[in-house]
């Protein structure tokens, strides 16, 4: 699935990116804050790989589109905030758009195939 690489590859980038913010900017709440909801985007997708049922795989998929949203949110702050540069800012931010785009059309997907099937 392009969703688990997507969101794997996203998560490593997170935390070198976090890496970065604790070392050369001594910034620890919210890059914290990052970390977690970045991360959690793959780990809810790869959750989803052994859902227990199309609903298990709904939900996870759903964790993982509301951290995605979540993630978003911090980095703006830390852009807004000037505590990370546009350079730093737009390829994560870019990323989590997209990735945000993808779990939305699996959700939906997911959702109506569910409904039918109803």
């Amino acid at each position: 699935m392009i969703v688990q690489r997507k969101t794997r590859e996203f998560a490593v980038r997170v935390v070198r990116f976090c890496r970065h913010l604790q070392d050369e900017r001594r910034e620890y709440v919210l890059g914290q804050q990052l970390l977690k909801s970045g991360t959690s985007i793959g780990a809810n997708v790869a959750e989803s790989a052994n859902a227990q049922s199309g609903k298990d795989f709904l939900s996870k998929m759903n964790i993982a589109l509301k951290e995605a949203t979540e993630t978003k949110y911090w980095l703006d702050i830390l852009f807004e905030s000037e505590t990370i540069s546009r350079q730093e800012y737009d390829p994560l931010y870019a990323d989590a758009c997209e990735i945000e785009r993808l779990l939305t059309a699996i959700v939906k997907t997911t959702r109506n195939k569910l409904e039918s099937n109803e």
